[in-house]
């Protein structure tokens, strides 16, 4: 590991969000960030390219999930296959620990905040967090309606902030996207974990031994 490299790559592709950043310490070297629909493969290799260095650090930080299937897997393979050729380790972060981060940061004071992003056949992702940004719920899929009586703090933040508050009348939407220039406002715990997915609900398909009757 080269000493005189920045100390962290951070790529996050989970969500409709493309973003990377290279820190060295706390200090924010160069980042690049897009709001995209679909794409990321094809824009993530030019934006760490673009990077000073080719995006090379001592360690590599990456958007778990939940988020977009193709999305998660995309940020991990290329986290993945860059900590393999730098030699270098490789840790996550989940979108809604990030989210609730950055919330938070915006709103000094607050108690709380439900983080509700887009999930899969119309549900929300949700998770609820003190003021303090620790979970104080798990992760869960949810139906719109489920997500309203669900979450109930004053605070909601996330790309389906401005639905959820809309729909039950009461509260402060924070349209927000994890973004990986704000990913040290995470703790070093939460940017510790496996670089494995979490996608936030189980697979679709079923097993052929469940789905076939007899």
């Amino acid at each position: 590991m080269r000493p005189d490299l920045p100390s962290l790559l951070v790529i996050d592709t989970a969500t409709e969000a493309c973003s990377v950043a290279v820190f060295d310490d706390d200090h924010l070297v160069a980042s690049d960030h897009a709001i995209m629909g679909r794409g990321h493969a094809e824009r993530l290799v030019p934006m760490i390219a673009s990077l000073p260095g080719r995006g090379q650090a001592q360690a590599i930080l990456v958007n778990c999930g939940p988020g977009s299937f193709t999305g998660v897997r995309v940020g991990l393979a290329a986290a993945r296959a860059l900590a393999l050729a730098w030699g270098v380790p490789v840790s996550g972060y989940s979108t809604h620990r990030l989210v609730a981060a950055m919330a938070l940061d915006q709103s000094p004071g607050a108690s709380g905040v439900d983080v509700v992003m887009t999930g899969g056949h119309g549900e929300y992702f949700t998770q609820a967090f003190d003021g303090m940004g620790e979970p104080t719920g798990p992760l869960a899929s949810l139906a719109p309606d489920a997500a309203r009586s669900t979450c109930t703090q004053h605070l909601v933040a996330g790309s389906m902030a401005a639905a959820l508050v809309e729909a039950r009348g009461e509260g402060d939407a924070r349209v927000l996207m994890p973004d990986a220039r704000q990913a040290l406002l995470l703790p070093p715990a939460a940017r510790a974990l496996p670089a494995d997915p979490l996608y936030g609900r189980g697979a679709d398909a079923k097993p052929m031994a469940t789905a076939i009757p007899g």
